[in-house]
């Protein structure tokens, strides 16, 4: 399905620092480039993900850090958030639930984007990442039913933040998905924004494979590029337009 939809504001919850340029940062720049707020949640600073001799936790923390927030400026986000949980043993704990329903509540986004927690097979030479999945887990845990119930996590009144029930869930997919974002005016930020992890690029050039994904999400949809995505609504557009006059 393409349909030019540009939510008001998204905020995308992953794992590491280079899921989101992998997996859905073509469908944020061009939701940023038509003015819909961009916000990032990273569970993990990726500190496990330099395999250098005499590398650290800590400045390989930092290393990746950095790359995600240039990503983040190429793509259009305005704000990236670490909770900095441990890079390789990410648990779908209720305290990561609670923190991720902190973010929802604070930034009050229309769309959340995540990882499918289902997915572990994903073609015949990868396993999704246990990261993937508990990321994905802890977030749509978080989106629904916890951030949009105010007697849970009542405390996080006290800090001013009301409940909030996004609009709609885009759930990212390595086979394709059922709802497809047309790319093409993005798919070079899409790129660009891949190339700013250059601890994990080392010598290679990701514009072709990334293309030749893209392409294969696009074929038979009159897109040359595409993301696609499983997409559950949560509130129908005239209950939520009627929340946002209230707001």
């Amino acid at each position: 399905m393409n349909n030019f939809y540009i939510p008001e504001s998204a905020m995308a919850i992953v794992a590491h620092p280079d899921d989101i340029e992998y997996s859905c940062a073509g469908t944020l720049a061009r939701w940023a480039k038509h003015g819909a707020r961009i916000s990032y949640v990273l569970c993990t600073s990726g500190d496990v993900g330099i395999d250098e001799p005499g590398m650290t936790r800590a400045r390989a923390a930092e290393i990746r850090e950095h790359e995600q927030r240039e990503a983040a400026k190429i793509v259009g986000a305005v704000e990236v958030i670490f909770l900095r949980e441990p890079d390789g043993m990410l648990q779908p704990t209720l305290e990561l639930r609670k923190k991720l329903v902190r973010e929802i509540r604070r930034f009050k986004p229309e769309v959340v984007v995540c990882s499918d927690p289902t997915i572990v097979w994903a073609g015949d030479d990868y396993v999704n990442h246990p990261d993937h999945r508990a990321a994905g887990t802890a977030a749509l845990d978080a989106i629904f039913p916890a951030a949009g119930q105010p007697n849970l996590f009542e405390e996080l009144a006290e800090e001013g933040l009301s409940a909030h029930k996004p609009r709609k869930i885009y759930v990212t997919s390595f086979t394709g998905g059922e709802y497809f974002v047309n790319i093409e005016e993005t798919i070079d930020i899409k790129i660009e924004a891949l190339k700013a992890h250059k601890s994990q690029m080392h010598d290679w050039d990701p514009v072709d494979r990334i293309r030749q994904w893209a392409s294969e999400h696009g074929k038979g949809k009159e897109m040359a590029y595409a993301e696609g995505f499983r997409v559950v609504t949560l509130v129908d557009n005239e209950t939520w337009e009627k929340q946002q006059q209230e707001r």
